[in-house]
């Protein structure tokens, strides 16, 4: 659907040229919800924009449905851009018009005529709920319906692609979700793909198929969600995790490990910090007590937290296991066997 090939976007800057966006390249495919996160600065709005080529990319392509953006004169961009739907974190809405009007506005500039205008409005407000409030204006609603009205106003000319630029960002949680919950409903209704630009991994976590993750310009992770928190490979991602589900020992667990260790350095071979890794039904299974019973090992459970991620259950836990290297290895191999992501975690409580 999209292809986004060895795109690059420099600046001129008063320190010389800044690069924003290096090098990407990214294949969203057709009815997804394809989350871009990173921390602030990564590069992930310059992308989106570089998407319907609100900033041209300096070096690389972008194909749309198998039509190369960047080739296109200047009309039949235009034209292209009616298959992009864009919705913005300060939602961008018209003051002076009232909530139909706003919706009405690109139907207007596309040069429908009333009577069609008339019924696509209608037809979209009662999308985003919003049929009651159509006479009013964006200082009479709350921001949820603001955002709610640039949903229904990038929809109007029956877009390919919508692209959400930090759409929640500006909303309480509970209105965030509501949000959320109205994007996947529109992604499997109208058989939408949604490119979902945040620096929330909770947006990713409850809403996206796959997902990219930003840093300094370059995609530095890419995959399907699930894989990705079940195995993050790299420091940046497992940070942004963290946020949302636990990916390190609480402080005080870990001095007291710490602190053990430095008393018992004679005995650190039969101790072994674990994380593991649950996915879907494996969750309830009773892998530990099997594992214990099988190779003939004790563990203490130090944290974990059970959550759901693509409407699977997800399961994290970090474990100490008691048994010496061969009958760890052993446990480690029969859990993986089963599908559940095992990372040796002893490097986090060495003092040497």
């Amino acid at each position: 659907m999209i292809d986004i090939q060895s795109a690059s976007q420099q600046f001129d800057g008063p320190d010389g040229l800044i690069h924003a966006v290096t090098d990407v390249s990214l294949n969203i495919r057709k009815g997804d919800i394809f989350g871009i996160i990173g921390r602030s600065g990564a590069g992930k709005s310059t992308l989106v924009r570089m998407l319907n080529l609100l900033n041209r990319p300096t070096t690389g392509r972008i194909i749309l449905d198998g039509q190369d953006l960047t080739q296109l004169n200047a009309q039949d961009l235009r034209q292209a851009r009616r298959d992009i739907g864009m919705i913005f974190q300060h939602f961008n809405l018209l003051s002076s018009r009232t909530v139909a009007a706003n919706v009405a506005l690109p139907l207007e500039l596309a040069g429908h005529d009333s009577t069609t205008i008339r019924q696509r409005v209608g037809e979209l407000l009662d999308i985003v709920g919003l049929a009651q409030q159509r006479d009013r204006y964006p200082a009479q609603i709350s921001g949820g319906q603001k955002q709610r009205v640039g949903i229904a106003r990038a929809l109007a000319n029956h877009p390919k692609v919508l692209l959400s630029d930090e759409a929640t960002s500006a909303l309480d949680p509970e209105t965030t979700r509501s949000i959320l919950d109205l994007l996947k409903r529109i992604n499997k209704e109208l058989g939408l793909t949604i490119v979902l630009i945040t620096h929330q991994m909770e947006v990713i976590k409850l809403i996206c198929d796959r997902m990219a993750v930003m840093e300094n310009g370059q995609v530095i992770e890419q995959g399907n969600v699930l894989d990705v928190f079940r195995e993050p490979a790299h420091s940046v991602t497992r940070s942004m995790i963290g946020d949302v589900i636990a990916q390190e020992l609480p402080a005080s667990v870990l001095a007291r490990l710490q602190s053990q260790q430095q008393g018992n350095d004679q005995h650190t071979d039969q101790s072994h910090l674990l994380r593991l890794v649950f996915v879907g039904s494996g969750v309830e299974q009773p892998l530990l007590s099997e594992v214990v019973r099988r190779f003939n090992m004790d563990f203490s459970i130090l944290h974990g937290q059970i959550d759901e991620i693509q409407e699977q259950a997800f399961g994290s836990l970090i474990i100490q296991a008691q048994g010496n290297r061969t009958q760890v290895a052993e446990a480690v191999a029969f859990m993986a066997a089963r599908g559940v992501a095992v990372e040796e975690l002893n490097h986090v409580i060495s003092t040497h």
